[in-house]
């Protein structure tokens, strides 16, 4: 063990840890989740603390020997090392304070062993005068998760993007097989199962667009305001130096805040970006309760499609198969949804100059983009992709269904339809097979009817 020192007294430090005092406290007080913050939000905060050191060189703050100590640091977490020396619990102090002074330690015992110096030597490279200058936990951390916000969202919409081309293949594949829409649960007017398909996934672009404009928010940041956004003990210059930096550093167009109070207060740009993720989650949730539905049965139920068999469904129903990456999927987009609440309460839970919640909405963000990120390609790789029409019961379900009278009705009139419906029910024949037994329409013209009133966007 060595000893540290800090302004509340001395501590005993594990002679291998790389970080500090501060952590060791930290490590003392907090055990709640049981988990340490992702380390995408660790990433976000090096980057930070890069930028900053470059941005204080060129101001003249900073020397050239000690910010590229930093630098060097930096370069080395981010390259992987040093991984397991973060370890401070989620659920810590509000603002993140115990986690930003981690990585202000580590990243000084880092260049000060590059200097020739031991761990804890706060003469040479300072974790705050130095590590630290010039920021402060309230604008580091936000920021920090904007960077993983954006960072993670670039994979996220990929995999949105896979499922999409995968439900356009189907739609494609499908856009000839007919069959009854459904509304309440109940026959509706004719529809293609190409339709449904080329459906869910318009609704799935329209995500891919709802996370990118949310993402540009994420883009304005708050570092270098400062405790409570003023920029005190900063030049002006600085907030605009730290963009600067890490633009060139991320090849991310970052800018800093028109107003370094509300980016200090208000975590909307984050509520706003997770409500994104929430919105996919809600049309991936329910175009898995579809596809269940779709291939329900298969004896006595839709099974109008055929989901890929992927295991065994039942310990004790030998043959029963399951839905089971629906099932997955609808647990994983539940989920994602309780990541949102989570962080629309912490972020509406905000208290004059400060918001107090960010490592949770942090944490919960993480999650959330990894897991839409693995769901879309769980569920287009092994099940979309897979997916077989049963046309015959499409077809089938089509002829029977009570949404066919609503075609009929403007070519042969209220009275006469409601006529046929009747006998169809109770002689057991399909509308079709009495409009052409009464030559009311020939085969031709009952065809050309159903192709219109099935619209031209066949998927």
């Amino acid at each position: 063990m060595r000893t540290e020192k800090d302004s509340l007294g001395a501590v005993q430090v594990p002679d291998e840890a790389w970080y500090g005092v501060h952590t060791v406290r930290s490590l003392q007080n907090f055990n709640v989740a049981g988990a340490p913050l992702p380390g995408a939000l660790i990433r976000g905060i090096v980057r930070l603390k890069w930028a900053c050191a470059l941005a204080n060189r060129s101001l003249g703050l900073l020397p050239p020997d000690k910010t590229d100590a930093i630098i060097g640091a930096c370069q080395k977490l981010l390259a992987g090392e040093y991984a397991d020396q973060f370890p401070i619990d989620v659920f810590q102090a509000g603002s993140g304070t115990s986690t930003n002074m981690n990585v202000n330690e580590v990243v000084a015992n880092l260049a000060n062993a590059a200097l020739g110096r031991p761990r804890g030597d706060r003469g040479g490279i300072h974790p705050n005068d130095d590590v630290n200058k010039g920021e402060s936990t309230n604008n580091v951390f936000p920021s920090a998760i904007k960077l993983a916000c954006v960072e993670l969202a670039a994979p996220a919409a990929t995999s949105l993007g896979v499922l999409i081309a995968a439900l356009r293949t189907k739609a494609n594949e499908f856009k000839d097989v007919l069959k009854s829409g459904r509304t309440h649960l109940q026959d509706a007017v004719p529809v293609t199962l190409g339709q449904e398909f080329a459906a869910w996934a318009r609704a799935l672009e329209k995500d891919v667009q709802r996370i990118q404009q949310a993402r540009d928010f994420l883009l304005e940041l708050g570092i270098g305001g400062n405790a409570i956004g003023t920029g005190v003990n900063t030049p002006k210059a600085f907030r605009i130096a730290i963009c600067s930096e890490l633009t060139a550093l991320t090849q991310q167009s970052w800018r800093a805040a028109k107003d370094g109070l509300e980016a200090t207060q208000f975590l909307t740009d984050l509520a706003g970006f997770s409500a994104a993720l929430r919105c996919a989650a809600a049309d991936v949730n329910k175009i898995c309760n579809d596809l269940r539905l779709l291939a329900s049965g298969p004896n006595t139920g839709f099974n109008e499609i055929t989901l890929p068999t992927v295991e065994p469904g039942s310990s004790i129903m030998p043959g029963k198969i399951n839905p089971s990456i629906c099932e997955a999927a609808n647990m994983a987009c539940i989920q994602i949804m309780g990541h949102d609440h989570a962080v629309q309460l912490s972020c509406a839970a905000g208290q004059l100059e400060l918001n107090t919640h960010m490592p949770v909405v942090g944490a919960n963000l993480v999650a959330a983009l990894g897991i839409l990120d693995r769901v879309c390609t769980m569920l287009a790789e092994k099940c979309i992709a897979g997916i077989a029409a049963n046309t015959e019961v499409c077809y089938r379900n089509f002829e029977s269904s009570l949404g066919l009278p609503t075609i009929l009705n403007p070519r042969l009139g209220y009275d006469r339809v409601a006529e046929l419906v009747k006998e169809a029910r109770r002689t057991g024949q399909t509308l079709r097979d009495l409009v052409l037994a009464r030559q009311l329409l020939t085969t031709a013209e009952l065809d050309a009817l159903l192709k219109t009133c099935i619209g031209p966007n066949l998927g």
